[in-house]
Formats: C-alpha cells, sequence, structure tokens
C-alpha cells in the first residue's frame, strides 16, 4: 500500500475541525485512506454506498445522524447524501467547543464546491483534495515540488537520467493506485470499467441526468482527453461534437466537479486585464485515463503522437495540484495567456500576490531563447513577479538570463527522483 503524504495533514485538520470533507475522484483511495485513519484513531466507519444505509439516511437524515450518538465517525461515498448536510449541520452546532473531528467524509464529487452545497458549514469545516497519486508517492519521494518552488534557492544539482520513453511511461501509467501494477489488457480492462461503472453511473446518479446523456459523454470525453493542455473554448467544442455550447459547458462544469477534468482559470492583473486573454485551459486529472480515451497502449505511441506535449504538461500540472494540496504554504494555480499569443503553462499565486512563472518543455535541451515567454510575463505582472521557471527533460539545474533576469531550467526528475544531497529544510 502507498504512503499517502495528505494523511498527516488530514488528522492535523481533524484535531482543529468539527468536520472535514475529503474530496476527489472515483479510485484515488480516498476509502482505503479513511479506513485507516478511522482504525488508527478509533472512529466509526459507514458508507453510504451501501443501498439499505443509504435509504435510511435518506428517509431520516436527522435521525440517523442522532443514532451515531457522540461516536466520531467516517461517512464515505458522502455525496449519495446531501440530504444529510442540514442534520450534520445541527449535530456540528450543539458539539461542545473542545469536541473535534466528530465527522470524516468522504466524496468522489465535490458537492461543497457547487452554489448549492457550498456555504452550508460555515467555520465548521475544512476541505481537503485527494488526487491519484503522485510522482512523489509512487517512488517515496520526499521533496514537495512546491515548497522547493518558493524557497528559490536553486543549487547546481545532477539528477538521474530519464529516457523519453520512461517519461512517457509515467504519462502513460497515470496515477489510478489499481492501475499501477497491472498488465497493459488488464489495464485497458481497468479503464472501461472505470467509465461505464464509475463515470457514467455516477453522472447519472448524481446530476439526474436525463435524455442521452450516455452518448454524449462518450463523444465528449475522448474528445475532452484530446483537448487537454489547451484552451477550453466552448462554442468550438460544441460546434465539432454538435451540442449545444451551453449544454457542453454545463458537461464540463459536472466533470469538474467529478474530478475528471481541471479548469484552470487565467492569471489577471488589474491592471493590464484587457492584455490578457481570460479562458480557461482545461488538464485531464489523470493522465493515464487521457492516453486510455485517445487510444496510445504503449509509449511509442505516445510519443510519436500530437498529444505527447500537451499531455506532458497536463502530467506536470496535476503533480503541482497534488503536491499543493500538502505544501506548507497554499498557492493559486493559474495560466497566463497575452493577446499577442504569449502563453506560460502555469502561474502560481502566493498569498501576498507574488507569481512564479512555470513552463514545461518536452525536451531535454534549454536554449535562452526558451523563457521568453516567462519575461513577457514578468513585464506584464511587475513588481508581482518573483521567479521563473522551466522544467525540461535534462539532468542539471540549469540559469539562463533573459533581460535581464534570471530564471531557471529544472529537471523534471523533481518530481520522482531527488538526489540524496538535495535536502530542503
Amino acid at each position: 500500500m502507498y504512503s499517502r503524504k495528505l494523511r498527516p495533514l488530514i488528522e492535523e485538520l481533524l484535531a482543529e475541525f468539527r468536520v472535514l470533507y475529503l474530496t476527489g475522484p472515483r479510485q484515488a483511495g480516498k476509502t482505503t485512506l479513511a479506513r485507516s485513519i478511522a482504525e488508527h484513531l478509533k472512529m466509526g466507519y459507514i458508507t453510504l454506498d451501501d443501498q439499505a444505509t443509504l435509504a435510511s439516511a435518506e428517509s431520516d437524515p436527522h435521525g440517523f445522524i442522532r443514532s451515531l450518538g457522540s461516536k466520531r465517525v467516517v461517512l464515505d461515498e458522502f455525496q449519495y447524501a446531501p440530504s444529510l448536510i442540514p442534520a450534520i449541520k445541527e449535530a456540528s452546532d450543539n458539539l461542545a467547543p473542545s469536541e473535534k473531528g466528530k465527522f470524516l467524509l468522504t466524496g468522489s464529487a465535490d458537492i461543497f464546491r457547487s452554489a448549492r452545497t457550498q456555504e452550508a458549514l460555515p467555520g465548521h469545516m475544512a476541505r481537503l483534495e485527494l488526487f491519484p497519486l503522485s510522482l512523489s508517492e509512487i517512488s517515496n519521494q520526499p521533496l514537495n515540488i512546491i515548497d522547493y518552488l518558493l524557497k528559490g534557492n536553486f543549487q547546481s544539482t545532477t539528477f538521474p537520467f530519464t529516457s523519453r520513453e520512461e517519461l512517457a511511461g509515467f504519462v502513460l501509467r497515470g496515477g489510478y493506485p489499481e492501475a499501477q501494477s497491472k498488465s497493459p489488457r488488464a489495464k485497458q480492462a481497468w479503464f472501461n470499467s472505470y467509465m461505464e461503472g464509475r463515470l457514467y453511473k455516477d453522472f447519472e446518479t448524481l446530476y439526474a441526468a436525463r435524455g442521452d446523456y450516455h452518448s454524449k459523454l462518450q463523444a465528449m470525453a475522448p474528445y475532452l482527453a484530446g483537448l487537454s493542455g489547451n484552451l477550453l473554448k466552448y462554442a468550438s467544442i460544441g460546434n465539432d461534437l454538435e451540442l449545444n455550447d451551453k449544454l457542453v459547458k454545463s458537461y464540463i462544469e459536472i466533470l469538474d466537479l467529478m474530478f475528471i477534468v481541471r479548469r484552470v482559470p487565467a492569471y489577471l492583473k488589474n491592471r493590464a486585464k484587457r492584455l490578457a486573454v481570460r479562458m480557461p485551459k482545461i488538464h485531464y486529472v489523470d493522465t493515464g485515463l487521457a492516453c486510455h480515451l485517445l487510444g496510445f497502449r504503449n509509449e511509442n505511441q505516445l510519443l510519436t503522437s500530437q498529444h505527447y506535449g500537451s499531455l506532458l504538461e497536463s502530467m506536470v500540472y496535476m503533480e503541482c495540484c497534488k503536491q499543493a494540496s500538502w505544501a506548507q504554504e497554499e498557492v493559486g494555480i493559474y495560466h497566463f495567456r497575452d493577446n499577442k499569443q504569449h502563453e506560460v503553462d502555469m502561474v502560481f499565486e502566493r498569498a501576498n500576490g507574488q507569481i512564479i512563472g512555470v513552463e514545461v518543455k518536452a525536451s531535454a535541451s534549454v536554449k535562452s531563447q526558451d523563457f521568453k515567454r516567462l519575461s513577457v510575463l514578468a513585464e506584464f505582472s511587475g513588481r508581482a513577479f518573483e521567479q521563473g521557471v522551466l522544467f525540461y527533460t535534462g539532468q542539471e539545474i540549469l540559469p539562463f538570463k533573459q533581460n535581464d533576469r534570471t530564471f531557471y531550467a529544472l529537471p523534471m526528475g523533481l518530481f520522482w527522483g531527488v538526489p540524496g544531497e538535495l535536502v530542503i529544510h
């Protein structure tokens, strides 16, 4: 079993809040982690995936919660019973100030991000996202990339060599725990089952989908996989798939809440908003699933496709999102594009407004002009610009000058194979 780096933070927040909502995609490992925490903290465990239990909870929400008494409890698959929210709020309101960690809720759809429920438990609840395994969890690598970038002390270090085939293998494998050790054929079967038994079923169950939603999703899922790492244009998608653009937008919003895709907002600075493109980007949450939907079954097929660079960017983006969830400092993650088509893949914004620009390049060589777009971002953001880095597939940490600024090329090996001498204090 993989050690999940979010676990210490979950236990810390359970000691500080009455309710904790742990959300993330299906099969990311929430149930395994929640069961382990429940055993460790001597909490009860109830799954709402059990039909009899769910029926009881829905028939009498307040009675169901009151029946738990003083027990601290995990309520797994909570997305199936949003009707329990008022009862949980009542129970939370009646707790003594010293009583914490009453409820650990897990859910495969982020119901507390929706307008209907986001204000349901103000002040009582913390929320965390558990994604599929990060590269650092798979390799048991100790460095947190977000903390490392924010510290900004990039010392010359040589990283182990990673071939193009190995790198493509990371993209192809993705992060779902169950898919890690499966053979290629077994993995195909697993992803097929995931789409049919989880995605389509949950889409209908959670969002009361009606009509021919199944065929629409079947068309949209691989289309969006091919769009991963690109700007999100609802009208273009609607035109290509012969679907109403409002329906496209509503479906993508639901897929975002279900952690199938991730929409990345544009970085906009007040004084220069007119110079920036406001359109979001889209990334698939798991590149293994994206590759499956696009028909890539081996590294060579991926490497020779037009999608390789974009999917590599998606992998790096999601790795940053995953590690941001347990980083010491919170950051907002955006993308940047100006009206002259200068684009920066990621922009990390600190609480004080300072930003770090991040580029991804699917190459082992870097030149000074590769930092031009980061230089544009620096000019756009002015004093808010703190640092610019470019992840590449080489082995060395390298400084580069561009317009009197120093930028850094960083090996992607930071995500999975940090040398022993690289220690962050």
